[in-house]
């Protein structure tokens, strides 16, 4: 730091307070590469461990187990003769029927 009349001149280095050697910079790419390694280490094992159930989550293994189930994943019901014989609109009797109630408005 020198001062010519009134001014005073400071350097780059004295201004900042430190010294500019980039440390930060390899810190982050340092940090972002080990961050990269071990999260697909952990993906990586974590595939070549997983077993039936799990296997059933990827879309290989659904056509798998679509191909080679009895199981079905829609609702199905013993009456279907019953359903398919009723008549449109006719109430089942068993259940009987909901009407909604007309709600007042404020």
């Amino acid at each position: 730091m020198h001062t010519e009349g009134e001014e005073i001149h400071v350097s780059e280095t004295e201004a900042s307070g430190g010294s500019k050697e980039g440390v930060v910079r390899w810190v982050l790419i340092f940090g972002t590469l080990l961050a990269i390694i071990f999260l697909s280490a952990i993906w990586m094992t974590g595939a070549l461990t997983q077993g039936e159930a799990e296997e059933e989550g990827t879309v290989s293994g659904q056509i798998a187990a679509e191909q080679g189930g009895d199981s079905t994943d829609s609702i199905v019901s013993d009456r279907l003769t019953d359903i398919d014989a009723a008549e449109p609109g006719a109430a089942d009797a068993d259940m009987g029927t909901v009407e909604n109630e007309p709600q007042e408005t404020p």
